[in-house]
């Protein structure tokens, strides 16, 4: 498709790189090139989409990363403010039941997608449950259309932010600063129970002991509104989106790592000298080591890599800072073709009764888990595009410390730990059927991502973490350059992440613009 005719001249003359063609990347390179900028996007893999990644082998197709599509409004939203609709590129299903739990006990149990099936499902555990999960979730709506409508819609990351009304309004949303397991805890006193309503933290990196009430919004997100599974998985989104870019304008350099970030102050302003390489092999645009010179940067790599690897020593490294974050968790990812059937629905959860311990290997004393709570994803349950005729496609991913050792053999036991465990407490059981087979673990991601420690993730949402409390857009030190992504507000996620680009565009018009800039409200803006 040729690039659409600009209506928009905002940025007209700018020449922006981008470095990373993750959910951020590929957002923002929408938002920036729709401004009328001139964008190239630097991709090292030899595909888009970042940690969302596939497999495409012997007639299967998985996702690597992410698999739960959730918050659909958002992606409606992205797509329609370029006058498309997610419809154009890629077909979804809702899913119901939404998921299944397995509990190790021999426990098993499947979440209607409708409100009366799942209060059916909430009082068969606890006597009077089913009547407070309408006040629970109601609840969580309120905590989301707070947090929606006031701090992850609107970029707050600076003091002038801080200080609008609606956010003093927001003070009814206090009490639910104390953790999310002591505030779930004056709903449901039974323990499977409080799972159901606590999991979903594990996709914003967090736990229950140490991630803040406001995170009930998640179970408005899968309990209210959907869960969704888009035909050929998330890989088709992030095709859609990438597609949108390009028929912006956009060119997107597959196979094409960044080596260095040179900025220079001249009398127009700033300049960046962005040098790039071959990854080689791949089917993507790569091209031969180069030199592009742009007005702006805007960074999808985590941050600390940014500072400690691509610029010069000159610039500020913040490595304390970086030292002192919280990082979400890492994880033991495992992906199969699968000969005949796997009994367990498109989503699953495989829990110990007491999921404390887990957690604890996680955030408290790091160290692969005894006893390990997982997940288990069959997208050739709804999708044909998944597995060929008579297989499945199955993606097991495990929740684990940043910056454990996993040599072979350390993965290999793990290996098979997980699948003798699958096998034993859910009474599936493949081991003898797989016809092929591949993983990812801690070192992978600190490798293909350069994420600090291996994180799966990025930075935690705990209460000091948590929305303008991330690091900010705008680059502290060099200007010109800004991060995207789920290291920056509003956070982890994909939804969260195509928002990221939407306020770093902004960003980016403002100081075009000349409007000036408020210190950030945070200690992310500092030097150290």
């Amino acid at each position: 498709m040729s690039p659409r005719p600009r209506d928009d001249e905002r940025l007209a003359g700018e020449e922006i790189a981008i470095v990373g063609a993750g959910f951020g990347g590929l957002s923002a390179a929408a938002y920036l090139a729709g401004a009328g900028a001139d964008v190239t996007v630097y991709e090292r893999n030899e595909h888009p989409g970042g940690y969302a990644g596939r497999i495409e082998r012997d007639g299967f197709r998985i996702d690597t990363g992410p698999s739960w599509y959730l918050m659909p409004e958002v992606f409606d939203r992205f797509f329609g403010q370029f006058g498309r609709s997610t419809d154009e590129f890629y077909e979804l299903t809702e899913l119901d039941p939404l998921y299944e739990v397995v509990w190790k006990d021999g426990d098993r149990a499947t979440m209607p997608a409708d409100r009366a099936g799942q209060k059916a499902l909430f009082e068969s555990y606890e006597s009077g449950a089913g009547g407070r999960l309408d006040a629970y979730l109601d609840d969580a709506a309120e905590a989301y259309e707070l947090g929606m409508d006031r701090f992850v819609y609107p970029s707050r990351s600076r003091l002038r932010d801080m200080v609008d009304l609606d956010v003093l309004r927001s003070g009814r949303a206090l009490p639910k600063l104390r953790t999310m397991d002591d505030y779930v805890g004056d709903y449901f006193e039974n323990e499977k129970l409080r799972q159901i309503a606590e999991y979903k933290l594990v996709f914003l990196g967090g736990s229950p002991y140490n991630t803040p009430a406001i995170y009930t919004l998640m179970s408005h997100v899968d309990m209210n509104l959907g869960v969704y599974h888009p035909t050929g998985g998330i890989a088709s989104v992030v095709d859609g989106m990438a597609a949108l870019a390009t028929d912006l304008g956009a060119e997107i350099r597959t196979g094409t790592p960044v080596t260095a970030i040179e900025p220079s102050i001249t009398a127009s302003g700033p300049k960046f000298e962005v040098a790039s390489g071959s990854s080689g092999g791949g089917a993507g645009t790569g091209a031969a080591a180069s030199t592009g010179r742009f007005d702006r940067v805007v960074a999808n790599a985590a941050p600390p890599h940014v500072e400690r690897d691509l610029l010069p020593d000159e610039f500020a490294r913040r490595e304390a800072y970086w030292e002192s974050r919280t990082y979400a968790p890492s994880a033991f990812l495992m992906y199969f073709g699968v000969e005949g059937d796997v009994d367990l629905d498109h989503h699953a959860l495989v829990l110990p009764t007491d999921w404390r311990p887990h957690f604890e290997t996680i955030f408290d004393d790091p160290a692969w888990p005894d006893d390990p709570a997982y997940y288990v994803h069959v997208p050739s349950k709804t999708d044909p595009e998944a597995a060929p005729e008579g297989h499945e496609a199955v993606f097991v991913l495990v929740p684990l410390a940043p910056g454990l050792g996993d040599g072979p053999e350390t993965r290999e036991r793990f290996r098979d730990l997980v699948l003798d465990d699958l096998a034993e407490h859910a009474s599936v059981d493949f081991r003898d059927r797989i016809v092929f087979e591949e993983s990812a673990s801690v070192s992978d991601f600190r490798e293909r991502f350069n994420a600090p420690g291996g994180t799966a993730l990025a930075l935690s949402h705990t209460l000091g973490q948590t929305g303008p409390l991330r690091p900010a857009h705008r680059a502290p030190g060099v200007e010109g350059l800004y991060y995207v992504g789920a290291y920056t507000n509003p956070g982890i996620g994909m939804p969260m992440c195509l928002l990221s680009g939407e306020h770093v565009a902004e960003a980016v018009i403002e100081d075009a613009a000349g409007d000036g800039v408020l210190p950030s409200v945070v200690p992310t803006s500092t030097l150290r």
